[in-house]
């Protein structure tokens, strides 16, 4: 999962990239205002975790100007305003939590969970049905009763999937949501990444829909639970 940190304190912006990193994060970070209005519309993030204060444009006008644009990211104000006018505002504007600064970073983290479950219409920190399942908060996936903790870029690439079942994502897609700023991305890593969880897990975990992308489509997959993949081989891809 990709975050996007708008936080132009140099101390907490840093507190907050360790944090989310060690968690399996990629990140992002802007300092600016300004800079954040296009950051935050562009569809490469998981959440966006937004301060108020900031240079060039106020953290509410940002908000406010990506949900008139249509925006759906999830966005958690993270901030030190705690009066109720603004806290009311934000939320009313499109906000879909608040935290106040100071905060603990494991509530940070339990915060993030709980907006991109809600995003994504679950009522628990997992994505996914009782066929497959990813946990979270444990970076578990479950296929057809077989549990494995994923590496942080499996993880990613799986969230980004089941966080939009049904959906294909091309490969520049998904190496948006999976890879941050400024990192060297080979041009088959997201089939490498791909391949390694079809190796724990079986092929049709993941299905390709050749000169497109790739997607998970849980209802198809409830409907005939022991199907071979319909795109046939790996070696297509």
């Amino acid at each position: 999962m990709r975050i996007l940190i708008v936080e132009d304190d140099l101390d907490i912006g840093q507190s907050l990239m360790r944090a989310l990193k060690d968690a399996g994060y990629s990140v992002d970070w802007i300092r600016v205002g300004t800079q954040a209005r296009q950051a935050v519309v562009s569809n490469a993030y998981s959440i966006v975790l937004l301060d108020l204060g900031l240079p060039g444009s106020d953290g509410i006008d940002v908000l406010a100007a990506a949900r008139g644009r249509g925006c759906t990211t999830p966005v958690l104000i993270v901030t030190a305003r705690d009066d109720i006018e603004t806290r009311v505002r934000g939320l009313d504007i499109g906000a879909d939590d608040y935290l106040l600064k100071p905060f603990n970073t494991s509530e940070l983290l339990a915060r993030i969970r709980a907006v991109i479950r809600r995003h994504a219409g679950a009522a628990v920190s997992v994505l996914g049905d009782e066929t497959l399942s990813l946990n979270l908060d444990k970076h578990e996936l479950c296929f057809r009763g077989q549990r494995d903790i994923l590496s942080a870029r499996e993880f990613a690439l799986m969230a980004a999937l089941l966080e939009r079942p049904g959906v294909i994502l091309s490969r520049a897609q998904l190496e948006d949501r999976l890879y941050g700023w400024g990192e060297e991305v080979e041009s088959n890593a997201v089939a490498v990444l791909i391949h390694g969880v079809r190796k724990k897990f079986g092929h049709d975990v993941i299905r390709n829909i050749r000169g497109f992308g790739w997607t998970i489509d849980l209802a198809a997959r409830e409907e005939q639970p022991g199907a071979p993949p319909a795109d046939g081989s790996e070696a297509r891809e």
